[in-house]
């Protein structure tokens, strides 16, 4: 029998047979979750392992969850999910200082390209200013898509930020003015620069963090390869990178 919402909010945090079968419930939703961020990580990365540091994550979840809050386990549990495993692949630095420059490198030749060019640039063009081939292009690229934006990059560099801003996200916490004023900001001029995405970006986009669809799913539903939604996911995490940097709301 599922396990209700209800029990989670009575959760006696000494009941640990009902914390397993809590544990055991949500364990597809920690797998999804790390699989989907695995598609952009580099094959050396062991899975397992991020699924055992979800788990970590999830049990984390259930400790802390303030059921007097206005939200609900899953959301919370969702946000804990995440949280533990990018802040783990960022811990261990997979992608190496070079990599996070060529990263760099890259949003910054496309946002030369745009303004020079007055219009959407194409892969081959910004392969070519990078003096890059197509290969080692795409291989950047899909890279940089694995951290839609990072809490560095928001300011927040301590344990305590980050746990805020978490908090903020999950349990939609008013109280804290750096929340507050960082996160709507960021929320509502995403959304915006979402609306101005050319169609194909903003339907991936949409599809894939709203929907909560897999690339091959996306990639079905719009009747092209897995590949190819990869790439319009990455340029569309690219260009509202550069589009927030520009406001102000990125770090450089």
């Amino acid at each position: 029998m599922p396990v209700s919402e209800t029990q989670i909010k009575k959760l006696n945090k000494d009941d640990f047979s009902l914390r397993n079968e809590i544990v055991a419930e949500y364990l597809p939703y920690v797998n999804r979750i790390v699989n989907r961020i695995a598609t952009h990580l580099p094959p050396t990365v062991d899975v397992d392992d991020l699924v055992n540091v979800g788990i970590i994550g999830l049990i984390q979840a259930i400790e802390r969850y303030d059921p007097t809050r206005d939200n609900k386990f899953m959301t919370y549990a969702v946000f804990r999910i995440k949280g533990a495993v990018l802040s783990e692949l960022r811990s261990r630095d997979f992608l190496g200082r070079t990599t996070r420059k060529k990263i760099r490198t890259l949003e910054k030749a496309y946002l030369k390209l745009e303004q020079q060019l007055g219009r959407e640039v194409h892969d081959e063009e910004v392969a070519e200013e990078m003096e890059m081939d197509l290969d080692q292009f795409y291989q950047v690229k899909r890279m940089s898509s694995i951290s839609f934006v990072s809490f560095e990059e928001m300011g927040c560099t301590s344990r305590e930020e980050k746990e805020t801003l978490l908090n903020y996200l999950a349990n939609n916490d008013g109280e804290n003015a750096l929340a507050l004023t960082t996160i709507k900001e960021v929320k509502a001029t995403l959304a915006r620069h979402i609306e101005s995405l050319p169609e194909k970006e903003r339907l991936v986009v949409s599809m894939y963090y709203s929907d909560e669809m897999t690339m091959k799913e996306i990639g079905l539903a719009l009747e092209i390869t897995e590949s190819r939604v990869s790439q319009i996911h990455s340029q569309a995490v690219l260009r509202l990178r550069n589009k927030l940097r520009k406001d102000g709301l990125l770090e450089e």
